[in-house]
């Protein structure tokens, strides 16, 4: 009888296997609300539907892959948001201005990003600066510079050739989705089967450690946030196709989403923990949230509101399972 005991409490319950594995959590809330939303609406399931959150979620993806990867780190880049309207600011401004092939421009346009995304790097490292602190300045800086570039106004008459990135679809799925998936598995790589992605979730873990065992810890935190400015550029990039016009207010609404996703999908607020597919099911149960909302006619201004809720309940979640972990291991 006791031995029956014994293996009871021996046996995880499907809370504990939940908590212990976040992304099993993550997909199986996914698969909940996407039943549920299917059962709700009758035109969630459409094809059209289906598409438009497809394509909605491809730009906040690519923002949120930058972000997880800079969390498992253990660092914050506010102004990933920034530095993809401003890199599709200046993008759209050599295309119609300068008048560069959309080839050049984008080519440029993501060595901008990559400046960028260096500078926050190299400023957290040189200065010793916390880098939710430092982007908050850098991303008043990047948004500035949009208003001083654009004025306020849209730059519009991008060229046809470049707005198929955007608007197009291959085998029935939209281009920006398919790029997404694409910098997915290269983000999943890099992370998962290189020796990068163990320095990232050592550094994320214990950052004097990884630097007692030779990692070059500063290295590792410039080219992650090198990669990070690059993605938010092709999420800027891809917006100015998907608009036709280069709009000064691009990246703006990509600052909680992608922190947020993160964290539902398990990617630790105080780094070493997570993965960036983790990061994109959190950012498809956000966008199915949003989809709902509009189907059903609430106002669009309540999908701030929405936002900040799923925030506040994603950390406090990630606290709680934290917790419940390390009690669990004593």
């Amino acid at each position: 009888m006791s031995t029956d005991k014994t293996t009871q409490s021996r046996a995880p319950s499907a809370l504990a296997i939940l908590v212990r594995n976040p992304l099993a959590g993550v997909f199986v809330a996914l698969v909940v609300i996407f039943a549920i939303s299917a059962l709700v609406s009758p035109y969630f399931l459409s094809g059209y539907n289906m598409s438009v959150i497809a394509r909605g979620l491809a730009f906040v993806g690519l923002v949120t892959i930058a972000q997880s990867s800079l969390m498992i780190l253990g660092e914050l880049d506010l102004s990933l948001g920034t530095i993809g309207g401003l890199c599709g600011v200046v993008s759209g401004m050599l295309m119609v201005q300068a008048g560069l092939p959309w080839g050049m421009a984008l080519v440029l346009a993501l060595a901008l990003g990559m400046a960028l995304g260096f500078l926050n790097g190299f400023l957290v490292t040189t200065l010793g600066l916390h880098s939710l602190v430092l982007t908050i300045g850098t991303a008043g800086i990047y948004g500035g510079a949009i208003l001083v570039l654009t004025k306020g106004v849209a730059i519009t008459g991008i060229p046809q050739g470049i707005q198929f990135l955007g608007r197009g679809d291959v085998f029935g799925l939209p281009v920006p989705f398919l790029i997404m998936l694409v910098v997915l598995v290269i983000a999943l790589f890099l992370t998962m089967k290189t020796s990068m992605g163990r320095y990232m979730y050592a550094i994320g873990n214990n950052a004097a450690a990884a630097r007692m065992l030779g990692i070059r810890v500063d290295r590792i935190r410039i080219l992650v946030f090198t990669f990070a400015g690059m993605l938010s550029a092709l999420a800027g990039l891809l917006m100015v196709a998907r608009l036709g016009t280069a709009q000064p207010s691009i990246g703006q609404t990509w600052v909680l989403a992608p922190i947020a996703a993160a964290v539902i999908g398990g990617v630790a607020t105080t780094g070493g923990v997570g993965s960036p597919l983790g990061a994109i099911f959190g950012a498809c149960i956000i966008a199915i949230i949003e989809n709902i909302i509009v189907l059903f006619g609430v106002s669009p201004y309540w999908q701030g509101v929405v936002s900040g809720a799923i925030v506040v309940i994603a950390i406090s979640f990630d606290a709680i399972s934290r917790r419940y972990l390390r009690r669990d291991g004593a």
